[in-house]
């Protein structure tokens, strides 16, 4: 058993406060921890890998190929692997849990 505090995750920020890190890995899936600050832009590109997220905090919109929904804590968004996507109109702070499968990357607790 691995189990991780959110608050104690060291994460690696970019010059506009975007922060992510990958905190475990396993054969099938991996699970990061990412924060976006309010106002920012979502810069990331489609992936080869299934994602979920769960906000954990904040409040923003997300767009999923053509369709554009708000997020808030507790939200729970599927996005299957090659689907263009990203959060924006972040208006809170948003810190999202990614489960990744397969894995995205090998990370700390593999």
């Amino acid at each position: 058993m691995n189990i991780f505090h959110l608050d104690e995750l060291e994460l690696a920020r970019e010059s506009d406060g975007h922060g992510y890190v990958d905190f475990l890995s396993s054969d099938r899936l991996s699970v990061g921890y990412a924060i976006w600050p309010a106002g920012v832009s979502d810069r990331q590109q489609p992936h080869a890998e299934d994602e979920v997220y769960h906000v954990v905090q904040g409040r923003a919109m997300i767009r999923v190929a053509e369709d554009e929904t708000p997020v808030r804590a507790g939200s729970v968004i599927y996005v299957a692997a090659g689907v263009e996507h990203h959060f924006h109109s972040i208006e809170e702070e948003l810190r999202v849990v990614v489960l990744w499968a397969p894995p995205h990357r090998r990370a700390v607790g593999a």
